[in-house]
């Protein structure tokens, strides 16, 4: 089972399950196949309530009560299941995401509100935050040591919100989105995967004020070399 979320992103040269809920969310890609939604939906049921390892193909079957060959006729492995299971997850989360942050006036705002629901969103998903929390030898490596590839993934859907800010005029055209995304998403990382004695992770006040005090800074683009100099 580790080869499925230490797998969690693909090789170099393929697309990662992240980045194909990333897509899936911004092209609003659904699924019309009722059979297929409904085994993902015991998958879900039976993952959240039992954990991956100790789930079978035959207890989301029996909670989706169907055969058992029915369900390896959609997905042929169990870690075929796991992927697409936690791709969903992560296609709602970038689905809320995007939701969330229409709500704000300013690119302050989003920034703020980005930040609380990525956190919010992940750490009180069933799925995505009982694994960080109950079975981390399986999700966080996949995250933190995997090359950088989830953060990069990460990052470009960040870093796409920022462009999106600059081309309306919020932000500085000069501003390097891609380094801002970076330490924006690294930031995220960091409270998701180790605990902390100083800022209460479900506390969405507390979160907002370390947003506005670290994340929203960035916003401004730095002086020249030049003038920093000075």
């Amino acid at each position: 089972m580790e080869s499925v979320l230490s797998g969690f992103l693909a090789p170099a040269d393929s697309e990662s399950l992240l980045e194909r809920a990333y897509v899936d969310a911004v092209e609003g890609v659904g699924d019309p196949d009722e059979l297929r939604t409904r085994i993902l939906d015991a998958a879900y049921e039976q993952f959240c309530r039992m954990g991956i390892r100790r789930s079978t193909m035959e207890d989301v079957a029996r909670l989706a009560k169907v055969s058992r060959i029915t369900v390896y006729r959609r997905f042929d492995t169990k870690d075929t299941l796991v992927e697409h299971v936690v791709r969903r997850e992560f296609r709602r989360y970038f689905d809320q995401f995007l939701i969330d942050i229409e709500q704000a006036g300013t690119a302050a705002d989003r920034v703020v509100l980005g930040f609380v629901s990525s956190l919010r969103a992940i750490r009180g998903n069933p799925l995505i935050g009982g694994l960080i929390a109950a079975e981390p030898d399986l999700l966080v490596p996949s995250m933190t040591a995997d090359g950088g590839q989830t953060l990069a993934i990460v990052r470009q859907f960040v870093a796409g919100q920022l462009r999106h800010e600059q081309r309306a005029g919020h932000v500085a055209a000069d501003l390097d989105v891609d380094l801002v995304a970076e330490m924006m998403v690294r930031i995220s990382t960091s409270f998701l995967t180790i605990p902390s004695e100083v800022v209460d992770l479900d506390d969405d006040t507390q979160l907002a004020a370390v947003a506005r005090r670290f994340l929203v800074p960035m916003l401004h683009a730095p002086e020249n070399a030049e003038t920093a100099a000075d």
